[in-house]
């Protein structure tokens, strides 16, 4: 007695085969989640030196008090806005821009309007435009700076914290102050005189940051640095400053050859569609119900069959056709179970039981020429029962 094939897959088998992509979604998932929690993260902190940033990055500790020590203070959400407020009167503006969202014009014609531009760790271009007597030097690793000068802010800290930017006077002429060296001639704050107006290079920027602004003397530098004027203009530009136009459009994003390839393509389209689409002859009307040979219905149900690999089932429906045959030629009832008519067959035909069962419930085709064998088996076993049971 050959044991029954089990076509299910078992759990565990579709566990053990699916077990890759299990893990691999359970990997996205945890990459997800912590992508979002350092996000979240990253973001909780606001923007870095902003004058109404409570976080540690902000600084909206320094406006503060300078706003308790009877200093003004605007902080500018736009261009427009820090522009307006220095028209009136000359003031200090403090100036972060480290993504470098305004151009040499933009800057110069804020510049103008101030009487003092303090500018943290600027770019190269910010100093070319506000500052060109002053180069970059790098970082400063420094924890502690000394002041060094005679620039009243600087000798009222006497130390600040180092992290940050240095920077080198370039045009030795120039009339400026030098303080808070870290070597080599290196300076973390630069103030250029230009008669009526000044700049200061600034590149101490844990200075003014809450998390670090009452260390060392940062505190008294940041309060009597921007607090010499009674009016601070506290900007920090945006990429809605940009001089930047209106964005392109995306015909001016696209390239010239692209427009004749796509009238092209729907020409083509339009052909094929016609080409394709076109009626083979006018339609036939035919009466129903429309007669269909058995035959072309076994031959294409046979070539669907063929075309999913599906032995196994035609296998199966030659297998019901030939036990109700066997069951008919053995003079069972059609309700006769299987068993039945495999004790029966076994009976007319003398052979093994085991046999007869594998072949009519048991036996799994792997190939073509299997399936064919077994058709054939089929076909030879209704033949022995009809000779067994025809009379002599």
């Amino acid at each position: 007695m050959t044991a029954n094939t089990t076509l299910t897959p078992t759990i565990r088998r579709a566990t053990r085969r699916s077990l890759f992509w299990i893990l691999a979604a359970a990997f996205a998932i945890i990459v997800a989640l912590i992508t979002t929690a350092i996000g979240a993260r990253a973001s909780s902190g606001g923007t870095p030196f902003s004058g109404t940033n409570p976080a540690p990055g902000g600084s909206k500790a320094i406006v503060e008090v300078l706003k308790q020590q009877g200093v003004r203070v605007t902080v500018a959400e736009s261009l427009s806005s820090a522009t307006r407020s220095l028209e009136h009167d000359k003031a200090t503006l403090f100036l972060y821009d480290t993504d470098g969202n305004l151009d040499s014009k933009q800057l110069k014609e804020l510049a103008v309007r101030a009487r003092h531009v303090v500018i943290l760790s600027p770019t190269f271009s910010q100093l070319k435009a506000l500052a060109p007597e002053v180069g970059s030097a790098g970082t400063v690793t420094k924890k502690s700076l000394s002041s060094g000068c005679s620039l009243p802010a600087a000798r009222q800290a006497a130390t600040v914290s180092g992290g940050g930017n240095g920077y080198r006077l370039i045009d030795q002429d120039a009339n400026s102050t030098l303080c808070f060296g870290s070597g080599k001639k290196v300076f973390s704050l630069i103030t250029v005189d230009h008669g009526d107006s000044s700049v200061t290079v600034l590149g101490t920027k844990d200075a003014f940051s809450n998390e670090h602004v009452a260390e060392r003397g940062n505190a008294a530098l940041a309060l009597t640095l921007l607090g010499e004027n009674p009016r601070l203009v506290w900007y920090l530009p945006t990429i809605a400053d940009s001089a930047a136009s209106d964005d392109p459009s995306l015909a001016e994003l696209t390239p010239p050859w692209v427009g004749p390839v796509m009238t092209l393509l729907a020409i083509v389209a339009i052909v094929a569609a016609f080409w394709r689409g076109r009626r083979m002859g006018p339609l036939v009307v035919e009466n129903l119900p429309v007669v269909v040979r058995a035959s072309e219905t076994m031959e294409g149900r046979a070539r669907l069959y063929q075309r999913g690999a599906a032995r196994l089932r035609a296998l199966d429906a030659l297998r019901i056709g030939a036990i109700d045959r066997l069951a008919a030629q053995s003079g069972l009832p059609r309700i006769a179970s299987v068993d039945e008519v495999i004790a029966r067959v076994t009976d007319l035909t003398s052979s093994d039981s085991a046999v007869i069962r594998s072949l009519l419930l048991d036996t799994v085709p792997t190939s073509d020429s299997e399936l064919v064998r077994l058709s054939d088996q089929l076909l030879e076993l209704e033949r022995a029962v009809e000779r067994a049971t025809r009379p002599s």
